[in-house]
């Protein structure tokens, strides 16, 4: 599922950059400064990777650089700006999709956390109430200790009849 929509939206953002591209194009026809430093910016970019593959192939690297033409300069820059373009766009939406998912995961970390504070919590009420009615039944124990066996028979006798109310005659 994550897949076709990554491509459709990489998709999609090549198409909104191929204007961006064209529109890129037309400036640098208009004015001769942005024509200029694309221009030298091509040429800095055609040296660097002319270099970088002379290096891998094991050519020698001290040969002089021929610059590239004024026309294929700033195509090859504005292929470069639009590549850039693209990927900037595609990282700041990986970003933003990290950035979603952790507050996601933090927000269900926090309800992990409350759910596990409110155990924590009835646990302790109710080692508190057991350790109330454990009290409750020493008493008791002691009340019957005390007593003997007729007393706890008495005791429980002597509570019926508390509770028992005369009858009126």
């Amino acid at each position: 599922m994550v897949l076709p929509l990554l491509k459709l939206g990489t998709l999609a953002v090549k198409t909104l950059s191929k204007p961006f591209a064209a529109k890129l194009k037309q400036q640098a026809a208009r004015h001769p400064k942005f024509r200029q430093l694309i221009v030298s910016f091509a040429q800095a970019n055609h040296r660097i990777t002319t270099r970088m593959q002379r290096r891998i192939y094991s050519h020698a690297t001290d040969v002089e650089i021929r610059p590239l033409n004024e026309e294929k300069a700033v195509q090859a820059a504005v292929d470069l700006i639009g590549e850039v373009f693209v990927f900037t766009v595609a990282g700041a939406v990986v970003i933003f999709e990290v950035q979603r998912s952790a507050k996601s995961e933090a927000r269900k970390e926090e309800l992990r956390k409350q759910e596990l504070e409110a155990m924590r919590q009835r646990d302790e009420e109710l080692a508190r109430e057991v350790e109330t009615l454990r009290h409750k039944l020493e008493e008791i124990e002691q009340l019957a200790k005390g007593r003997g066996l007729s007393g706890v028979f008495h005791f429980k006798h002597s509570n019926t009849e508390a509770v028992k109310v005369p009858k009126p005659a």
